[in-house]
């Protein structure tokens, strides 16, 4: 619950004085037109014009300077060159102006000296403690407040906040709420360069602003996206947060060391972590303001089953097949229900879910309202949706139906609040917005267009729903102690210089936090045979090098595959030791380890690497030498619960394999979870190991095997 207010924002946004850097008559600059607006707008604060050259500007009194004016002053908009803000920021300081909304460009994205001045800048706002929005913004506005300091003409109050890196986007949004009607905003901030205010802190505001309902942000990077994903963790527990994240593909990427670096980083990757946090990922532009509309309006769906009431069997398809798409199943509606509506609807009705009312809405539309309240009531159905011509039974058959056509929108719209139920409408009338429609929306009940829109919104808030859950139901734990033995492996190697552990040394850490791994001997000469022969006598053994120069063993032949007898095994020693030495002359090779063959399973890759933006991630997904083709993978920000790696097992689109196919039997998923929950903790304990690939894993149904274990060494920590 929020309890008293914490962001510093509020005093920017709430402003009840705004001074005006470079304030101009000329109608063509931002210093008029920001004044304009406020006046037009009714903004009742003071209004402090600074221009040295004039006396008066739209009848407000100009001052030369901010230490000029006669009251207090909460937020500057400076309109003046990126060379004049040091200077600014410095008076701002003196008068205890709490922000600055900073217009100009020409700071870090010019270059060296445009660096500079960034840095200068933001050295002057942390002396005189202003925090700075932008530079490089198309500015801000706070509509409850009446304060519109970008100057969009159509923006109208509502509940949804908007944070964007592009100003184009903003007005894009307010462009279409104007067309969808009823969809205003009440909080907009332009980011601009990010010299100061940060991702995390706009959203830390929207979480307290009492009249933003649903946060939505426009985002191509991150600067700190660690702590924006801790902030969305809370907010997202008491209201939506919508984000489009652009910037979704790589131009080229370059190999690493492990199959987990060279995945991470991805568009998916930053997807599945903002999802963890609870935020809705959008991933169509178009798609952005329809979900966050509809998301704003209804309540948090209590469930995840959907009725869909539609008056013609086109529609009801179409609906039933997007639901499928989103891998939403259908309610079960009741057979009392399906009495209640047989009742209702005329014999040639289709009462199972999808509802078909078979004409039976079109001279009636109050029969809509009697059926929509029979679903409500059913304790199997926790969303309604009322696809198909709604609202338009008037324009389409009888203007005479126009009036009862009003009541049963109200109708509609009461029901949702008495069974606090969400229950949007899909109408092919929607783009022409008649009065039934509008009275539908006013009564606080969303609007689509076309089938898939409403259902992807469905999608959304069943997501929403469920990330709500898990964030409050199933809490991060706590690691433990860090194991002695495991220090004690990673102080040797700190020792040595090596910025990889060998594979025996990764599986006795991991051995040391309860993972179970494959037993091994190290073979450092061809005495060593013997002691392999005497441990593992005739069963089938993988054999491979070992070296700290040589980190894909297989590239270099140094894996042989099925060894079995004295014989064989002295062979492949000295094959392996030959094949890595042609394939690097000045290899140095600590040895040979053999293990025994893992039986037959599911292989799957678990790794763990250190993000620059996000800090440690997790990766789950098939494994084997196929991972970087196929790409089925899931990630998640560490620490993690338990909640979050079972997510991850059922989101990638293999999954079903896990499950068991052509008779062989499902994996543990329980022994799968509890692994990859160790390997996080050794990741968070451990903080020095930079990545850890664990690939392939083989699963089955009494356990796994992991078969190869690698781990990198961060190079501060030698």
């Amino acid at each position: 619950m929020i309890g008293e207010l914490k962001s510093e924002l509020h005093a920017i946004f709430g402003a009840r004085s705004i001074a005006i850097v470079g304030a101009s008559l000329n109608p063509e600059k931002r210093g008029y037109q920001a004044i304009a607006r406020l006046q037009k707008d009714g903004y009742t604060g003071r209004i402090y014009p600074i221009n040295p050259r004039v006396p008066e500007i739209l009848g407000h009194v100009a001052y030369t300077s901010l230490l000029e004016v006669d009251g207090p002053i909460d937020l500057a908009l400076i309109c003046t060159p990126a060379t004049t803000l040091p200077g600014i920021i410095a008076q701002c300081g003196i008068k205890g102006v709490k922000g600055a909304v900073v217009l100009a460009a020409g700071f870090a994205e010019t270059g060296p000296e445009g660096e500079y001045l960034s840095a200068v800048t933001l050295e002057a706002a942390r002396s005189a403690k202003v925090r700075l929005i932008g530079p490089n913004t198309n500015g801000i506005f706070n509509l409850h407040n009446r304060m519109n300091l970008v100057g969009i003409p159509d923006a109208v109050p509502g509940n949804i906040g908007v944070v964007s890196q592009s100003g184009n986007m903003a007005l894009a949004l307010v462009a279409e709420a104007k067309q969808r009607g009823n969809t205003g905003f009440s909080t907009f901030a332009g980011v601009g360069n990010q010299l100061d205010v940060r991702f995390y802190e706009y959203l830390e505001y929207l979480g307290e602003d009492t009249a933003t309902k649903v946060a939505v942000f426009y985002i191509e990077g991150f600067l700190n996206g660690r702590r924006f994903l801790d902030v969305c963790r809370d907010v997202a527990s008491r209201k939506p947060v919508v984000i489009f994240k652009s910037a979704r593909t790589l131009a080229g990427q370059e190999m690493a060391f492990s199959h987990t670096r060279s995945l991470a980083s991805s568009f998916a990757m930053t997807r599945d972590l903002l999802r963890q946090s609870g935020a809705i990922v959008v991933e169509q532009s178009d798609k952005v303001l329809s979900t966050a509309e509809g998301l704003s309006m209804l309540p948090v769906a209590k469930g995840n089953r959907v009725a869909v009431l539609a008056d013609g069997g086109g529609h009801a398809t179409i609906t039933i097949d997007a639901l499928a798409d989103h891998g939403v199943v259908p309610a079960r509606i009741s057979s009392e229900t399906r009495k209640g509506l047989a009742e209702i609807l005329p014999p040639t009705a289709a009462v199972h879910n999808p509802i078909d009312v078979a004409g039976g809405t079109d001279r009636s539309p109050s029969t809509s309202v009697d059926c929509a309240a029979c679903l409500l009531e059913d304790e199997c159905v926790d969303i309604l949706m009322i696809v198909g011509m709604f609202g338009g039974f008037s324009t389409r058959f009888s203007e005479s139906l126009l009036e009862e056509e009003i009541e049963a929108s109200i109708r509609i719209g009461e029901l949702a609040r008495q069974y606090n139920k969400p229950v949007m409408v899909q109408s092919i009338y929607a783009m022409q917005m008649p009065e039934p429609l509008r009275v539908l929306k006013s009564a606080g009940v969303p609007l689509f267009i076309w089938p898939e829109n409403a259902v992807r919104c469905v999608s959304e808030l069943i997501e929403y729903s469920r990330a709500r859950s898990r964030i409050t139901n199933s809490p991060v734990p706590e690691p433990g102690l860090p194991s002695k033995s495991a220090q004690a492996i990673l102080d040797k190697a700190n020792a040595q210089n090596r910025l990889t552990l060998f594979e025996h040394e990764a599986r006795d850490l991991l051995s040391a936090y309860g993972v179970e791994v494959p037993s091994y001997i190290v073979m450092r000469s061809h005495d060593d045979v013997r002691e392999a022969i005497k441990a593992f006598g005739e069963v089938p053994t993988a054999v491979k090098i070992v070296s700290q120069d040589i980190l894909h063993k297989s590239d270099a032949g140094g894996v042989l595959l099925k060894v079995a007898g004295e014989a064989a095994l002295r062979y492949s020693y000295s094959e392996v030791i030959e094949n890595a030495l042609q394939y690097s002359p000045d290899a140095a090779i600590e040895g040979v380890l053999v293990s025994p063959m893992a039986e037959s399973g599911v292989e799957v890759i678990i790794g763990v690497v250190h993000d620059e933006t996000f800090g440690p991630i997790l990766m789950f997904g098939l494994g084997g030498i196929f991972v970087e083709v196929l790409k089925d993978v899931s990630f998640r920000a560490l620490p993690m619960s338990r909640a979050d790696a079972l997510e991850m097992i059922s989101e990638i689109q293999s999954g079903g394999i896990l499950d068991g196919v052509r008779g062989s039997l499902p994996i543990n998923k329980e022994a799968l979870v509890d692994l990859m929950m160790k390997v996080a903790e050794i990741a968070m304990l451990h903080e020095e190991i930079s990545e850890i690939d664990l690939n392939p894993v083989v699963l089955r149904h009494d356990g796994y095997d992991v078969v190869d274990a690698r781990m990198v060494l961060s190079s501060e920590a030698n």
